[in-house]
């Protein structure tokens, strides 16, 4: 596969990934968790975020191995027709990506808290809350942090299936150093966010409401950019 293709691809979805208000909104629990502790140590909340974003890193990396592999599975298993349903499964992961997108563009217009695909599911909240809860060091922010990663996947793991059948076709050990790109992509945010609380720029809770006040707005950029990976995957121009 063209590797300025593949970069393209992979970094589209990434940034669509990324602006994803869920995985703002989990950063911001932990480290409210963390300066409740003690507001005095900031360092403990720099090594604390680290931590917490080191292990969905991590645990996203493991998800999207998996997912290349079970792609990858089906179509060793589907060899002798890959070339009549390969058409047809890259078409169907082009308008995934557009139903997602759209599906982001239409919170932007109609939000609506823990909406199919785009949030963490109402009922799932308040059992991530209280694991979170329990972080007390970075050793606890990263061991909880790879739980609480399966709490993100309801609203995160769209981009990482379509992202994970376009890998697929080069094989797992191939598709792992794109993994590792779009990952650091993923994360980018939060270390950005961490690194402001830690140096005083803001307080948590500016940066939890500003996600709040902006949420429609972080639906809508990462709806256009889905959609728009979507639409030119369907084109052909992707």
């Amino acid at each position: 596969m063209n590797q300025i293709l593949n970069f393209t691809r992979v970094t589209a979805l990434a940034l669509a990934d990324s602006v994803n208000p869920c995985a703002i909104a989990v950063l911001a629990i932990v480290l409210i968790a963390l300066l409740t502790q003690d507001p005095t140590k900031r360092k403990k909340v720099l090594l604390g975020g680290f931590s917490f974003i080191s292990a969905v890193y991590i645990g996203y990396l493991i998800y999207a191995v998996f997912l290349v592999g079970i792609f990858n599975i089906l179509q060793s298993s589907l060899s002798s027709t890959y070339l009549l349903i390969s058409k047809i499964f890259y078409n169907g992961l082009a308008v995934l990506a557009m139903i997602i997108g759209a599906l982001q563009i239409k919170d932007y217009f109609h939000y609506k808290a823990g909406s199919f695909a785009t949030e963490m599911p109402i009922f799932m909240r308040p059992k991530m809350k209280k694991w979170v809860k329990k972080i007390t060091s970075p050793t606890s922010a990263f061991i909880i942090g790879i739980f609480v990663t399966l709490f993100l996947l309801p609203c995160t793991i769209g981009p990482l299936i379509i992202v994970s059948g376009l890998l697929a076709e080069i094989g797992i050990l191939s598709a792992i150093p794109w993994l590792l790109y779009y990952n650091l992509l993923f994360v980018i945010p939060m270390i950005i966010i961490t690194l402001i609380i830690y140096f005083g720029f803001a307080k948590v809770e500016d940066v939890a409401g500003w996600k709040e006040k902006n949420i429609r707005t972080l639906h809508l950029i990462a709806g256009i950019l889905m959609f728009l990976v979507g639409f030119s995957l369907l084109m052909g121009w992707l």
